[in-house]
């Protein structure tokens, strides 16, 4: 059995320009028309992409660069909550529909964690705002995002001070939106 390899230029579905996707990256915006294009099995799809602008606490001046997060809306269900004294009740938190913050770039399990817990503990308002420059470094697919988001959820739960044991619950998200948050160092502008 031999097998070949085909390489395939990826173009944007909207105006043919060739896509420049560097390695391990799987979204981009089209540089001619502006579509957001994410990578499928079968090519190319559209995908909404928006840049957040900085909270009003922050200067636009500040912002170093803009990293990439799936942003999720959606419901978590608990099925149970366990502490080391017994049951015991979600944050309040989740009472509500929320938006769960997924960064969609390489960075370590515990700073994805950490960016997506404080941002969804936050729920920070997110204002559209012009494009600030190329999408870049994109290397999270969504399906990966959605699984991450349980990973989110636990940690909000887990930093509560009542130890907790186990958790079951489902997350009940509609398809994500990609936003480009603004960053100054590590922190989040927003």
């Amino acid at each position: 059995m031999s097998g070949s390899i085909e390489l395939v230029l990826l173009k944007c579905p909207q105006c043919s320009t060739p896509v420049p996707a560097e390695e391990d990256e799987v979204a981009w915006v089209c540089a001619t028309c502006g579509l957001g294009l994410q990578l499928t099995e079968t090519g190319l799809a559209p995908v909404p992409v928006h840049w957040a602008a900085p909270g009003a606490g922050a200067l636009a001046a500040r912002v170093e660069r803009w990293q990439p997060f799936w942003v999720f809306n959606g419901t978590v269900a608990f099925h149970q909550r366990l502490n080391y004294g017994g049951n015991a009740a979600p944050d309040d938190l989740w009472l509500a529909p929320r938006r769960l913050f997924v960064p969609a770039y390489a960075c370590p399990l515990a700073q994805l964690q950490a960016l997506g817990a404080d941002l969804t503990r936050r729920q920070p308002a997110l204002q559209p705002a012009p494009a600030a420059g190329p999408l870049q470094g994109c290397t999270f697919m969504p399906d990966d995002a959605q699984r991450a988001a349980e990973f989110v959820v636990v940690s909000i739960e887990a930093a509560r001070k009542d130890k907790l044991r186990s958790l079951q619950f489902t997350l009940n998200l509609a398809p994500p939106e990609l936003w480009l948050l603004p960053f100054s160092g590590e922190r989040v502008l927003l």
